[in-house]
């Protein structure tokens, strides 16, 4: 039969599952898009940036069982599309991109969009594929999603060739798609080898991260049964309910709250499911991670690249955890466990008021906002998050209570990632409460992506922490260097945004407005609208991971050196 490319594309998403693409028409990508109007069950989406667009596509992934997916113009659409395409595959983020491609059939060269697509996604993709046939299409494309899904997931991207989308070829057949992708199995003997480390352990204590993230319900059934405190990583932290008695915060180590280090004082074993002990997750590898460490996750390059193993396991978290608690039985948790929730419970509490504490009637102190967000919120929300201080004061404190209910963005720690993030999280749960929280200076990014929302009916409410700095880096270098160079911001009017795209608009001057602004937002998005919320925050307050991360890494300086940067911060502390 003969079949266009650009039929054939259309055809093989469709197969998938694909129900939304995202990114804008281009000369090179003009026919995949007309195919795409013809679908009976494709959506394609227009941005206001490819940039946004990848982060669309991220908000689905992260939080359904939804693969996102993009459709750019080659050069320019993919190097606009890399930071999200990059925040994806260093999270571990399944994401499908498509692009259109130069014609390769004129000998002509110096084409518009004229570069080799394979060399710059190398470092930041599964894998890249050049279409050269029209047999290729289809097959290559369930073969993207395989690997985009699978194993430790991540972007794949396609070139599709302007000729090829254009022109009919000859292909056998249409074949249905069937899911691969087989599933590691699970060494017995290191689950063995790991329940008996549990089982000696005095203090065992679970730290989960993002790749333990569809394991929760048994993760607590082996916390309930050791009676072990859990911690989780940033990106991990909707691994574990906040609101389950054994829970502590994100990390255990100096950049901790007070509920996670006196916890895991005396951690004998830990048992770390789906994760990498990465720089953000262990507030800059500030961790003291015990000699019984039994390490869980999917990729085997983790075991042993920061902190080394005792018993090392590769396969899926949930398979593997299932396969602990089966080995553990029902025992019963140590007499001890008791008074470990009841400090968690007075440690979190004491933690909180310290925040609340802090009430003004000239700003909106963060525990006054957070503590409002989540009475107002139901349990299953999702709130999305950006790159600055307001993700650290969420992961404080802000209770998530729901598996997939916080997003951020993690390892690349692209700025921006926020508004375009919820946009797509709002797509794909529609019947869920979305909130995003984003700092002015990445609000700055991709704030007219609020459009995309308007134009389309996506109801999300976007809460703008909005001091005038790029608030997180402002604080790292006010507290050694006295100084801000260029973090602040210029005279932002978040109104003037919202009039521009055409969201609704709230301000949120003070606490004593906290939470009839938050209810009315989160009204007017549940009723379709985007809105937007100014919010006049105040940041004067550090939280645990800003302190934490300072001197941890201040402690590693040499000696010398280290005292040269206290001097400087002292003197200029009192002379300027």
């Amino acid at each position: 039969m003969n079949k266009t490319g650009a039929e054939l594309a259309v055809f093989a998403l469709e197969q998938i599952g694909v129900t939304r693409t995202f990114g804008i028409p281009g000369v090179h990508n003009t026919e995949l898009y007309d195919q795409l109007g013809l679908s009976s069950s494709i959506t394609p989406y227009l941005v206001t940036h490819e940039l946004g667009a990848a982060f669309i596509a991220d908000g689905i992934s992260r939080t359904s069982d939804q693969i996102g997916t993009c459709v750019i113009v080659p050069a320019a659409g993919t190097t606009h599309a890399l930071s999200g395409i990059a925040e994806a595959y260093l999270d571990g983020i399944p994401m499908l991109i498509i692009s259109g491609g130069v014609r390769r059939d004129t000998g002509r060269a110096y084409q518009l969009h004229d570069i080799d697509q394979g060399r710059l996604l190398e470092p930041v993709t599964k894998a890249y594929y050049l279409i050269e046939s029209h047999d290729q299409i289809v097959p290559t494309i369930y073969r993207a999603y395989d690997l985009a899904t699978s194993g430790v997931p991540g972007p794949v991207f396609i070139e599709i060739p302007v000729e090829i989308q254009l022109f009919r070829g000859e292909v056998d057949e249409l074949p249905g798609f069937r899911a691969g992708g087989a599933v590691p199995s699970v060494d017995a003997a290191a689950v063995n080898d790991a329940v008996a480390l549990l089982a000696s352990a005095r203090h065992p204590g679970l730290y989960l991260g993002w790749g333990a993230v569809d394991a929760s319900e048994v993760a607590q059934t082996i916390a309930e049964r050791l009676g072990a405190p859990v911690a989780t990583t940033l990106q991990g932290l909707s691994s574990f309910p906040a609101n389950h008695p054994l829970h502590t915060g994100v990390g255990f180590g100096p950049s901790s709250v007070p509920a996670a280090r006196n916890a895991f004082a005396e951690c004998d074993c830990l048992l770390a499911a789906g994760v990498r002990f990465a720089e953000l997750a262990t507030g800059s590898y500030g961790l003291d991670v015990p000699e019984n460490l039994i390490h869980v996750d999917i990729d085997s390059r983790v075991f042993g690249r920061n902190y080394p193993a005792k018993v090392a396991i590769r396969g899926d978290a949930r398979a593997v955890l299932e396969g602990i608690a089966a080995a553990l039985g029902d025992v019963e948790p140590p007499r001890s466990a008791a008074r470990r929730t009841r400090r968690i419970r007075d440690d979190k509490e004491a933690y909180l008021a310290r925040w609340l504490s802090d009430r003004s009637s000239e700003r909106v102190t963060p525990g006054h906002f957070f503590t409002a967000l989540r009475a107002a919120t139901p349990d299953d929300m999702i709130l999305v998050v950006d790159d600055g201080k307001h993700t650290f004061l969420a992961a404080e404190l802000f209770p998530v209570r729901s598996t997939r209910g916080f997003i951020s963005p993690t390892d690349f720690n692209s700025m921006g990632y926020c508004v375009p993030a919820a946009i797509g999280a709002r797509l794909a749960n529609p019947e869920k409460t979305v909130v995003a929280i984003v700092g002015d200076g990445a609000f700055m990014m991709t704030g007219m992506e609020l459009l995309t929302a308007v134009t389309n009916g996506v109801g999300v409410a976007v809460f703008v922490f909005h001091d005038g700095e790029l608030g997180q880096i402002s604080q790292f270098q006010q507290i050694p260097l006295n100084r801000k160079t260029c973090t602040v911001l210029g005279d932002l009017h978040v109104d003037g945004v919202a009039r521009a795209t055409g969201a609704r608009f709230l301000s949120l001057e003070s606490d004593p407005d906290v939470d009839a602004v938050v209810r009315e937002a989160l009204e007017i998005s549940a009723a379709g609208e985007a809105v937007v919320v100014d919010v006049n925050i105040d940041y004067s307050r550090k939280t645990c991971m800003t302190k934490g991360v300072v001197q941890t890494n201040l402690k590693r300086f040499p000696t010398g050196e280290k005292v040269r940067f206290v001097s400087r911060a002292v003197k200029r502390r009192f002379t300027e």
